[in-house]
């Protein structure tokens, strides 16, 4: 497989984080008219609105929150998102309530895609769409696997005072983030970080390992990595408990 792939992007509408991983990737991926498209998912998956707010409440608390409802309100007067960055490097968007629908699968099934990337993608790929590409799906997990697995795991690496923070990208398989690793980078937490900075940082760098990554696909360079269930740790969505412990030891959100 040495000709440029064809690559489908799956993601979320998160106007905050995962458009710092496109604008990167767009600007240093040399094969951009391979590009066929970038999918965008509901928030969060089917939570409701409601259900939605009050998590992120929880998780901010008042004062983080209002500051991240101003920065949202600012995106969309500005309409400052993955569309606008997508549009800007004239890649096709595409909204998709469910990607493991038939509909979507028909929809895609003859364009011959080689790799799907996930990227904060909000539901679990089913056998049928992890099928669907030539080469397979990849995701990236912004931990260094098979540690911290799960939700949120830039934020549990700083609860636990990790000098690093890991980055992976792995196949993806029906459980989550248990697919064979195909790369794996540290990236220092500085000392001066909030879990925003490091989140965006950590978006920058993990571009540059999704473009790394299809060079070793088109390649024929993969050489896989262990994804040791037997040491794995997995740790779900924050509670409001343990934000205030993240504060207490000196951590900030932003």
């Amino acid at each position: 497989m040495n000709q440029p792939l064809k690559i489908l992007f799956i993601t979320q509408e998160d106007p905050f984080y995962v458009k710092i991983f496109f604008e990167e990737f767009f600007t240093l991926y040399p094969h951009k008219e391979n590009i066929l498209g970038v999918v965008v998912c509901p928030t969060m998956g089917k939570k409701s609105l409601k259900n939605l707010v009050r998590q992120m409440f929880e998780f901010y608390g008042p004062i983080d929150f209002a500051r991240m409802v101003g920065r949202y309100l600012t995106i969309k007067l500005t309409g400052d998102g993955i569309s606008k960055v997508c549009k800007k490097f004239k890649v096709p968007v595409y909204q998709e309530k469910d990607i493991n629908e038939e509909s979507f699968i028909n929809q895609w099934k003859e364009r011959n895609i080689d790799v799907i990337v996930s990227i904060a993608a909000p539901q679990i790929f089913k056998k049928r769409l992890i099928d669907l590409p030539s080469w397979g799906c990849i995701n990236i997990h912004h931990a260094k696997l098979p540690d911290y697995r799960g939700m949120m795991p830039n934020f549990w690496q700083m609860y636990h005072s990790e000098q690093n923070a890991g980055i992976t990208v792995h196949r993806i398989n029906p459980k989550i983030d248990e697919g064979e690793i195909i790369l794996q980078k540290e990236v220092p937490i500085k000392e001066k970080f909030t879990l925003d900075d490091l989140i965006k940082y950590s978006k920058k760098i993990g571009a540059q390992c999704i473009i790394e990554t299809l060079g070793l696909i088109q390649n024929n360079k993969v050489n896989y990595l262990p994804n040791d269930n037997a040491k794995s740790s997995y740790f779900s969505f924050p509670r409001a408990a343990d934000v205030k412990e993240f504060r207490r030891r000196g951590k900030r959100i932003l």
